[in-house]
C-alpha cells in the first residue's frame, strides 16, 4: 500500500503542470495536495497529522496589493498541527519559498534555521532575490538526503540573499561560483512596491551560501531544499533524487 504524502502549496506562483510532474516522479507515494489559501490551512490540521511525508511548497500568511504587502499567523488550528507532528517525531520538507512562509509566526523560521523577509523591519533590511542563476551545487555533508549524488552538479534556478543560522542547521548544499552580496540581487521590498529587479536605496549583509540543510532546531527531522522555481529545476534529476531521499528521510516517526 503506498505512503501517503501531503504537499502544501499556494500563496506564490508556479507552474503547476511541470510540479505534479516533478511530484509524479518522486516515487510510490499516494498524494494530496492542498492550496493555499482555500484548502492549504483550513483542511490542513487532520492531514498534517496523518501524512506519511509532508512537503512544504507554499508560501502562506501576505496579502500583496497596491504596492504593499500585509501578512498574518496561521490558524490556531494550523500552527497545533505542525507542532504535534514534530512533537511526535514526525518530520517534513521545505522547498524555495517556503523560507518566506508565516512571516508573523516565529516558531516556523526558528525551525527552519532561516527566514526570507518582505520587508525590512527589526531583524533588518528586508531580503534579496535574483533569478536565473546558474550555480554549482556543492555537496559538503554525507547525508541521507545527499546519498548517491555527484560531488558537485549544475542547477539554473533562484537564489535567496537572507537570514539563515548556520548555528542551528547541517549544512548539505552550498552554492559555488556566485557571491551571496547585496549586489548580485535585487531588494523584495523593491520589487513588492513595483519595481522589479532594482536594488535602489537597498543594502544587505553578505548571506549564506548554504542552499539545502537539516534544522537542528526541530525536534523532528526539518529539511529545506531551496532549489524549485521553475520547470528546469523541477526536472533536474540530481535535485528530484535529493528531494525524493529528503522524503524519504523524514517520513514516519524518526524522533
Amino acid at each position: 500500500m503506498p505512503r501517503s504524502l501531503l504537499v502544501l502549496s499556494g500563496g506564490h506562483p508556479y507552474e503547476a503542470g511541470p510540479f505534479a510532474e516533478l511530484l509524479g516522479a518522486l516515487g510510490e507515494w499516494e498524494i494530496t495536495h492542498l492550496i493555499h489559501p482555500e484548502g492549504g490551512e483550513a483542511d490542513a490540521a487532520q492531514a498534517i497529522l496523518a501524512a506519511d511525508a509532508l512537503l512544504f511548497y507554499d508560501m502562506p500568511g501576505y496579502s500583496f496589493g497596491e504596492g504593499g504587502v500585509t501578512m498574518r499567523p496561521p490558524s490556531p488550528a494550523y500552527r497545533a498541527a505542525i507542532s504535534a507532528r514534530f512533537a511526535a517525531g514526525k518530520g517534513a520538507v521545505a522547498m524555495h519559498h517556503a523560507l518566506a512562509g508565516w512571516a508573523e509566526w516565529p516558531e516556523w523560521h526558528a525551525w527552519l534555521g532561516g527566514q526570507f523577509h518582505y520587508q525590512p523591519g527589526a531583524h533588518g533590511a528586508d531580503s534579496g532575490y535574483r533569478h536565473d542563476v546558474a550555480y554549482e551545487a556543492r555537496i559538503v555533508a554525507d547525508h541521507a538526503v545527499t546519498r548517491g549524488l555527484p560531488a558537485g552538479f549544475p542547477v539554473t534556478d533562484e537564489l535567496y540573499l537572507c537570514p539563515i543560522d548556520e548555528s542551528v542547521i547541517v549544512p548539505l548544499v552550498r552554492a559555488g561560483g556566485f557571491a551571496f552580496t547585496a549586489d548580485n540581487f535585487y531588494s523584495a521590498a523593491n520589487a513588492v512596491a513595483g519595481a522589479m529587479f532594482s536594488r535602489e536605496g537597498w543594502d544587505h549583509p553578505s548571506g549564506s551560501d548554504c542552499v539545502a540543510w537539516e534544522s537542528c532546531n526541530c525536534p523532528a527531522p526539518l529539511v529545506y531544499l531551496q532549489f524549485g522555481d521553475g520547470p528546469a529545476t523541477y526536472a533536474n534529476p540530481h535535485v528530484r533524487r535529493m528531494l525524493a531521499q529528503a522524503l524519504e528521510y523524514t517520513s514516519g516517526e524518526t524522533a
